[in-house]
Parts: structure tokens; C-alpha cells; sequence
């Protein structure tokens, strides 16, 4: 349930807070006088789409909070794979709406469009006169009727549902096989010299190229390292004034001075360890010299090599890794092909039994749909007649269809509200006083299990006075110890069932400002006199003190 809602900026609203209770709140006030607009933001902070229109003129961004309390509904997995954060049974859902857009928040993380609309379908329901209500939506009434029914035959139909995506998934199976039984023999030998082509290859790693081309460059530039480190070695080691020899004469000269001075010691052995370091280098280019070879059939080898590998990239891949994943690719093709008519046949053999299964199983469902169809349809007919149409005949209409993932029924609610009409379905009744007791009537009747917190009716009691008035106050009255219920009325009657009555005012000063006032026992006579008799008198005063 909504137990809070704040309004910042909000089309006339400076600042409000309003803390609902838990079970019918009412929202009266003069016509005009800007009712909608607490039904409208509450409805806003759960919309996708938000127009700038709405902030208030002068300002530069609008705010909406609601703070609701979740009882009902288990989130903490669906708030796990959104990031969410969970605050225990509260949820905290805000809209920011700037000149540039808007922001949804719950919890503080932002969210996208389909988290709130998934909150939205399980939390509230909205009807008013020029909005969809979701009984009207036929899509919808096989979900109603089954969730009714649940626990006649909720775990049948849980079976069906799950029997249901094995049939499928066989089907999906076939599909595949067959369309694999189409290649022809052609494109099968093609794919498998595609893969022989890549694995008689045998590329030893995904590196193997980037290596390959390191060492054809050193076989390439063989005479010429060999010159360039041959030359190195003699410079260093050589026979005559080589490095070697001079820096022998440098180490003989610098030791006999550190016998006479001490302080050359430390250079004394770092020119010894220059010595051992070229006495090193020069072995090393010694040998690297002298086992460097002009190896042609490396050379040729290796180019060769790299020719293969060059157009293994160029028919599979960039790369050599791209290469081998492409062949994984093919070996699986290949596999998936091995298929034989007898594989098919067996595939065809089990499909066919499942489908029986489900059959027989949907029959099942169907005839137990049709027996809650009529008890549904009588108890709907009796809440019309109670609330003033008397004339109203009501049925649940279950049709066959084929076989599909929620049975074989089709679904629909159809009505008539006067004698001399045939039944219709329920989105093209008209009048709105007999819609919003139609929608009273069955919100009434799926209470028990339709899971929505929230309703929220505007305007509910459009078209009708008198007895329809005084029914339909006992019938919100009767669904609000089910469901929070929250709703804009002119009729007394329904006002006066409140838990917590909310009064809208505007004014028209310097500028235009609405304000809400949460009412006491007495400001609520006051109301309720003044919606009975248009003015405040006596008459007015002692009626609304007989109606609390």
C-alpha cells in the first residue's frame, strides 16, 4: 500500500505530504479545484513517459515520492538482478522531472522503464473515466479466473504450463533436425573440408604466427648479425689493442696505486668487474656468431609456413584465435548433422505422445475453468444487482482454441446492463456510472486473489445518486478491508465511509495555488454538508453528522 506520497513543484502545488491510511481514503473539494492532481502524480511516478508541462511555472524541476509498504510481495530477487538496494517492507519510488527529462529511483538506484511498470501491475490499479482498467483488457481474463481458481486447480495447471515448455522444446528440437536433414550432400562435404582444411593446419598456439614472423626475420638478416656480432666479439677479445687488453693495462695500473692508496680500492673493483662483465658479453657474442647459419631450408620452411597461416586468416579469421573458433564452430555444425531418419522418427513418435498428454491435460483445466466460469459469472451478477443494476446479466465466456501455453480456452468477460441487450464484451460497455459499479463489482469479487495493494478510483460515483450511491459506499467500504483504496467522489454517502478524508482548495490570488487538507471529525462535517447541499446550513450540518 501507498503510505505516503510528497509533491514538489508539481504542476500548482508548492509542497505536500500525504500519509494515507492503509484502507479507504477519500479526496473531496469543490469541481475544479484540482482533485486529479494527487491521483495524477501517483500515477506519474509510475509512468514511463513524463512531460516537463508538469513542473510548476517558474520552477525548474517537479518532485514526486511515494513510500509504499510491501507486504504482500516477495522483491528481494527481482531488486537483486536490478541492483537494488532492499530497505525490509518498504520501497521508496521518487521521480525527478527536469526541462531535460526524467529520473525514476527505487530505493535510491535508478531504474529503467520496465522496473516500474512491473511494479506498477503489482501494486496498483487505476480506474477513471478515461482510462483502460485492467478487468477491460480480455488479454487478462483467463490470468483472473485461473489466479481465482488456483487452488482447485492451480497445480494442474502449473504441471500443464511446464509439460507445455518440454512440447516445445521438442518441437524447437525437430525443427532443427529437420532443417539439418534439408543441407544437401554438397554442403555438408563442404563444411568438412572446410574443418580438415583447419585442422590438418595443426596451429600450435594463437601465437604461433607473431612467432613465426620473429624468427623468418632473424634467418633474413642472418649475414648480418653475424657481421655485426662478429666484429663486437673481435672488438672486444681480439688479438691486438683489443678492449680486453687495454682495460687489463687499465686494471694492472689502477691496482699497484690502491696498494699505495686505499681510496682507489672500490675503483679497483669495479674496473675488475667491467672486466668479468666483457670477459661475458664477449663469450656470448662469441657464441651466438658462430652458431648464427644461413639456413635456407628454415628460411623456406618457415615462409611456407606462414603462406598456410596467411590464408587460414583470410578464409576463417583475423587471427589464428578466430581461426581455431571458427573450426570449433564447424565441428559442432558437422555434429549436429549426424543425424539419421530414424532420430527424427523417434523425435515425431514423443512429440506426438506429449501433445496427447497435454490434450487430455487441458481438458482437464478447461472443464474446470467452465464450472468456476459460471460460479464466477453468479457471484459478478449478484454484486451488479447489489450495487443498483438490477437488469445486469454477466458471464464468463470460455471458448476453444488450439493448444497453446495457458490450454485450450479462450477467455472473456461479457455483459449487459439492460434487458433488451444481447451480451457484449466487457471494453465496449459505455455508460460510465454502470462501468465504475462493473469495475466495483468485480474488483469486489477478485479481491481474494487478483494481489494488487492499491486501487484507485477518480471520480467512481459519475452517473449515479440515491440507492446506486448509498450501495456502492458499502461495497468501497466492504473492498477496503482487502485492498487500499483511494478515490476522488462527490456523493456524500461514499465520503462518509472514509478512514482519512483529504480536502483539495484552490486559490486564485496573486497566483494560482492548490492545497490539500488532511480533515478532523469536525472540518469533515463541515465537508460533507457542504457536499450534500452545495452550502453550509443547519439541514446540511445535522445530514452530514447523520451520515458519520
Amino acid at each position: 500500500m501507498i503510505k505516503q506520497l510528497r509533491i514538489k513543484n508539481y504542476i500548482l502545488i508548492d509542497d505536500l505530504t500525504c500519509d494515507f491510511d492503509e484502507k479507504l481514503n477519500v479526496i473531496t473539494g469543490e469541481t475544479g479545484a484540482g482533485k486529479s492532481i494527487i491521483i495524477n502524480a501517483i500515477e506519474l511516478a509510475f509512468s514511463t513517459r513524463v512531460s516537463r508541462e508538469v513542473i510548476k511555472s517558474g520552477e525548474d524541476k517537479a518532485f514526486i515520492e511515494l513510500t509504499i509498504d510491501n507486504k504482500k510481495h516477495n522483491l528481494n530477487d527481482f531488486f537483486a538482478e536490478n541492483g537494488i538496494d532492499s530497505f525490509d517492507n518498504e520501497i521508496i519510488l521518487s521521480k525527478e522531472i527536469t526541462q531535460n527529462g526524467a529520473r525514476t529511483r527505487i530505493n535510491g538506484t535508478m531504474v529503467n522503464g520496465e522496473v516500474v511498470k512491473y511494479l506498477k501491475n503489482m501494486f496498483l490499479d487505476i480506474h477513471s473515466q478515461h482510462q483502460t482498467y485492467s478487468f477491460l483488457q480480455p488479454k487478462c481474463h483467463i490470468n483472473l479466473l485461473d489466479e481465482y481458481a488456483k487452488s482447485f486447480y492451480g497445480e494442474k495447471l502449473d504441471k500443464y504450463k511446464l509439460e507445455y515448455q518440454e512440447y516445445t522444446k521438442l518441437k524447437n528440437d525437430l525443427e532443427n533436425l529437420k532443417n539439418a536433414a534439408q543441407m544437401t550432400e554438397s554442403q555438408i562435404e563442404f563444411l568438412k573440408f572446410q574443418l580438415n582444411e583447419i585442422d590438418d593446419a595443426q596451429i600450435l598456439s594463437i601465437n604461433e604466427y607473431e612467432e613465426l614472423r620473429k624468427e623468418l626475420e632473424i634467418l633474413e638478416n642472418a649475414e648480418k648479425l653475424k657481421e655485426l656480432t662478429g666484429t663486437s666479439y673481435w672488438a672486444i677479445n681480439g688479438d691486438d689493442n683489443s678492449i680486453l687488453d687495454s682495460l687489463n693495462d687499465i686494471r694492472r695500473n689502477i691496482s699497484k696505486a690502491a696498494e699505495t692508496d686505499a681510496n682507489l680500492t672500490e675503483t679497483e673493483q669495479s674496473i675488475n668487474e667491467a672486466v668479468d662483465i666483457l670477459i661475458t658479453v664477449g663469450g656470448v657474442l662469441r657464441e651466438y656468431s658462430q652458431n648464427l647459419d644461413n639456413d635456407e631450408a628454415r628460411l623456406n620452411e618457415i615462409q611456407e609456413r606462414l603462406y598456410l597461416l596467411d590464408k587460414l586468416k583470410h578464409k576463417y579469421g583475423n587471427t589464428l584465435e578466430a581461426v581455431l573458433e571458427t573450426g570449433e564452430n564447424l565441428r559442432q555444425e558437422l555434429d549436429g548433422i549426424e543425424f539419421s531418419t530414424q532420430n527424427i522418427e523417434n523425435l515425431e513418435t514423443e512429440i506426438s505422445l506429449k501433445y496427447n498428454e497435454l490434450e487430455i491435460l487441458a481438458q482437464e483445466i478447461s472443464e474446470a475453468r467452465k464450472n468456476y466460469a459460471k460460479v464466477l459469472s453468479v457471484l459478478t451478477e449478484e454484486k451488479m444487482q447489489k450495487l443498483e443494476l438490477p437488469k445486469a446479466r454477466f458471464l464468463i465466456d470460455v471458448k476453444p482454441k488450439e493448444l497453446s501455453s495457458d490450454g485450450i480456452d479462450d477467455v472473456e468477460f461479457l455483459i449487459s446492463t439492460n434487458v433488451s441487450e444481447d451480451l457484449k464484451p466487457l471494453a465496449k460497455v459505455a455508460s460510465g456510472g454502470e462501468i465504475s459499479r462493473v469495475m466495483l463489482s468485480l474488483k469486489s469479487v477478485f479481491a481474494q486473489s487478483d494481489g494488487i495493494d492499491t486501487v484507485i478510483f477518480d471520480e467512481i460515483d459519475t452517473g449515479i445518486s440515491g440507492k446506486a450511491s448509498q450501495s456502492v459506499a458499502e461495497e468501497i467500504s466492504e473492498l477496503a478491508n482487502s485492498h487500499q483504496i483511494i478515490l476522488i467522489t462527490h456523493q456524500p454517502i461514499i465520503a462518509s465511509k472514509a478512514n482519512k478524508h483529504f480536502y483539495v482548495r484552490k486559490s486564485q490570488n496573486d497566483i494560482t495555488k492548490v492545497e490539500v487538507y488532511t480533515l478532523n471529525e469536525n472540518d469533515r462535517i463541515m465537508a460533507l454538508a457542504e457536499l450534500a447541499g452545495g452550502e453550509i446550513n443547519d439541514k446540511s450540518i445535522e445530514f452530514a453528522k447523520s451520515l458519520l
